[in-house]
């Protein structure tokens, strides 16, 4: 039987705890040429999509902004549109907010960034829990867990409700008469449910992939089960082998239920990845570059974000406090999502007070060890035989590789290991097809509008 086919990705690194900004090969977070170089090599390498995340308020610590977050977050759709120009073949996936924004805008910009990039436009459908975010727009608060993942599945309803007001054949070019044939019902939708309530007509012909790719980012109950209902790949964070499996086989089983098959939908962890000469100095590489993430400045604010309280006191390369955690509202970490992570934050605690004590670690030392991500750490043959493993033992479907340098973190990826997986038959040479659909190995979804050329 042949191999899986491995999907890469390359997340834009950004602003978030992977970054290290502080290298002397960093460049700015914000330049334009900074998202073009990366997603020039990530085309290079053949790969399925770049992937940008979003934040709708500058995060904040003890009422401060949070450092990483200096440089600001540039809109997705005009960073995509951008890109669209500069690349040909690359999927253009952004993080679009269900909670604070509106259906018909929503699906008139995917649409157009389909159009203008030739179908390679994805939506990853993301929802927001905190009021501190909600202070950003004018209807303010927050919504509980259960609620927004209903908002979110009526939003993405009502987006193909509009995406499929324009069936393909309303608008036919008669070149012979110079006149265009029109259907009455073109971009007519009326769609009435408890969160939205929309009549009208929509603006914008269908695209090239009829609707965007659609990914799906939580890992609740209510995330797999939304992902499984409606999205087309779902992110995971599982950093193991055996948890991996674990994740890839609980989603997958959802899909019958909602009469859709294991192949449509992809699981695709967000990774990390070191590479050195020989294992060693890969290792040596990636222990260098956890502590040029985890200054003993982060490593406070990171504590905080579970003890919920000013730690500012505290050496980071000193033991952790001796007093718990602060149950109830969250007040030291302002607007960040990992805060919720923490279900019973006095347990967290005893647990890394626990491998503090075994393996006498500093507050940084732990903050380096329990906030890592999955890295893939070896030669560039070594991390290809993981990648490998991973996808072949139905671990993922590929991988969404986070590079810790901006822009040029994906090239020595690009270069060594992308190469091996092409050998071995596991990777793409050479694009098969034109749209993300293509790439992904997914069915379009209705069909553009014709011409006649009569």
């Amino acid at each position: 039987m042949a191999p899986k086919q491995i999907h890469l990705a390359a997340h834009f690194p950004g602003v978030n705890n992977t970054t290290v900004w502080s290298d002397p090969e960093a460049g700015s977070q914000i330049d334009f040429r900074s998202f073009a170089h990366l997603a020039r090599t990530a085309e290079r390498a053949k790969f399925d999509f770049l992937f940008l995340a979003e934040g709708l308020r500058l995060r904040e610590q003890n009422g401060l902004i949070y450092d990483l977050d200096v440089v600001g977050r540039p809109d997705t759709f005009t960073v995509l549109s951008a890109l669209a120009a500069v690349t040909d073949r690359l999927g253009l996936a952004g993080t679009i907010n269900s909670t604070f924004n509106e259906p018909y805008e929503v699906a008139r910009q995917f649409a157009s960034l389909d159009h203008l990039s030739a179908g390679r436009a994805a939506w990853n459908v993301v929802t927001s829990w905190d009021e501190f975010t909600g202070e950003n727009f004018r209807r303010g608060g927050f919504l509980p867990q259960d609620a927004r993942y209903e908002r979110a599945s009526q939003f993405l309803e009502a987006t193909k409700v509009l995406f499929d007001s324009w069936h393909g054949d309303e608008i036919v070019a008669d070149k012979a008469s110079g006149q265009f044939l029109r259907h009455p019902d073109v971009g007519l939708f009326d769609h009435h449910v408890s969160q939205f309530d929309i009549t009208g007509r929509f603006s914008v012909p269908r695209s090239p992939q009829g609707r965007p790719v659609i990914f799906q980012a939580g890992d609740s109950d209510e995330g797999r089960e939304f992902a499984a209902a409606s999205a087309d790949a779902i992110f995971s964070r599982h950093g193991t082998l055996d948890a991996a499996q674990a994740f890839y086989a609980d989603v997958k089983s959802r899909l019958a239920k909602y009469g859709r098959s294991r192949d449509e939908l992809k699981v695709l962890p967000g990774v990390t990845f070191v590479l050195g000469d020989t294992e060693a100095d890969a290792h040596e590489r990636a222990r260098h570059i956890r502590l040029q993430q985890v200054s003993g400045q982060t490593a406070i604010k990171f504590l905080e974000q579970l003890w919920n309280r000013d730690l500012g006191a505290y050496d980071p390369d000193g033991p952790l406090p001796s007093v718990d955690p602060l149950v109830g509202e969250n007040t030291i970490a302002r607007g960040r999502a990992s805060v919720r992570m923490y279900r019973d934050p006095l347990a967290t605690a005893r647990e890394w007070r626990e491998l503090a004590e075994a393996k006498n670690l500093s507050i940084r030392e732990l903050m380096v060890e329990v906030t890592a991500r999955q890295s893939f750490i070896g030669t560039p043959t070594q991390v290809a035989e993981s990648l490998n493993e991973f996808v072949q033992s139905d671990a993922s479907d590929g991988f969404i590789l986070v590079p810790h340098l901006t822009p040029g973190g994906l090239d020595e990826f690009a270069d060594t290991v992308v190469p091996i997986l092409q050998d071995r038959g596991v990777f793409r040479g050479e694009y098969q097809g034109t749209t993300l659909r293509d790439h992904l190995g997914l069915a379009p979804v209705g069909h553009r509008a014709t011409e006649r050329a009569s």
